[in-house]
């Protein structure tokens, strides 16, 4: 009888919260940062959680504009009307004091609104689960809810501070480390996600998202995002080789593969490439011996290579084509 009374208690208080709350309003307590780079004016946010896929919950932004952490009984529309208030230039505290009015489940929120001027407002409720708090100032907010201990927020606060040489992805992990670190999340780890925006809109918005990674479900979610943004930059090399190459700059080229190549050795698309694209400044050997190298991995790759001078992708001679095939 004792047992029944229990169940029907923890049904009574979840039953007048989901009254009080929006129906099915998803559970991402979590310990996130919002933040800006004083030198670039980006802006991001980074957030871990024992929340599946948390990144699509927890993080809002828009080039130009600021972004948006909305965390514990997360209120998503917090994220899309908070920069919507700030395109009506509103500031943070403004937009926040604006949203919480109007939601009755404001003591179960914690949500940090940052602006592209680096300014930040944040609200953490007094019915956020302990322990639960925030931390901000110029350029950056660091929130969190549900945390093993009361450490958490200082350590987020401290890592942001004390590592402003760094770019702003991999400030952005640190911070997600440190929270870690000092505790993080009472329940574990489970996924996290990192999004930067530019510091200005452009008439290419498609473009204007700088980083959007999320890992949902790892059993260690900030490791694995280290590792995506390492692959990133891999492929930013990448990319760069590959604007080299159209200037015809094949120096310059090669040490931005290279770079690439020895970030993210084991990717063989990366050798694939920067093999052709040897091929095409005429250094055949070079490029047949990374060719055969690539094609015992993976034979697909030489019916590929097969196939590239159709499309002006491989220009070279009939019988250097032979040989990079063989």
């Amino acid at each position: 009888m004792k047992y029944t009374f229990v169940i029907f208690s923890i049904f009574s208080i979840f039953t007048t919260m989901a009254q009080t709350l929006k129906p099915n309003a998803p559970l991402a307590h979590t310990f996130s940062i919002v933040a800006r780079d004083a030198k670039t004016g980006e802006m991001a946010v980074a957030v871990q959680s024992h929340w599946f896929s948390v990144g699509t919950a927890v993080s809002w932004g828009e080039a130009g504009v600021g972004v948006v952490a909305t965390q514990s009984f997360v209120n998503k529309s917090f994220g899309i009307r908070g920069l919507e208030l700030l395109k009506q230039e509103k500031s943070p505290q403004q937009a926040l004091n604006i949203l919480l009015n109007e939601d009755e489940g404001r003591e179960f929120r914690q949500v940090a609104i940052l602006d592209n001027q680096g300014r930040v407002a944040t609200h953490t409720g007094s019915s956020c689960i302990d322990f639960a708090g925030h931390a901000n100032g110029e350029n950056f907010s660091v929130q969190a809810n549900m945390m093993l201990n009361d450490k958490v927020v200082s350590a987020m606060e401290l890592a942001w501070k004390a590592n402003n040489e760094m770019r702003l992805a991999e400030r952005m992990v640190a911070v997600l480390q440190a929270a870690q670190n000092a505790g993080g999340d009472i329940r574990g780890k489970q996924s996290a996600a990192l999004m930067i925006v530019a510091a200005e809109a452009t008439k290419e918005p498609w473009n204007d998202k700088v980083l959007d990674l999320r890992v949902d479900d790892s059993e260690n979610p900030i490791r694995e995002l280290e590792r995506l943004l390492t692959v990133f930059r891999a492929y930013e090399y990448m990319n760069q080789g590959d604007l080299y190459v159209e200037k015809n700059e094949m120096k310059s080229a090669m040490d931005a593969y290279n770079a690439a190549m020895k970030m993210f050795p084991e990717n063989l698309e990366m050798q694939y490439w920067t093999a052709i694209t040897l091929a095409n400044d005429k250094q055949l050997e070079a490029a047949s011996k990374m060719l055969q190298s690539i094609y015992k991995k993976d034979a697909n790759w030489r019916e590929l290579t097969r196939r590239l001078p159709k499309v002006g992708l491989l220009n070279v001679l009939e019988k250097d084509l032979k040989m990079l095939l063989k």
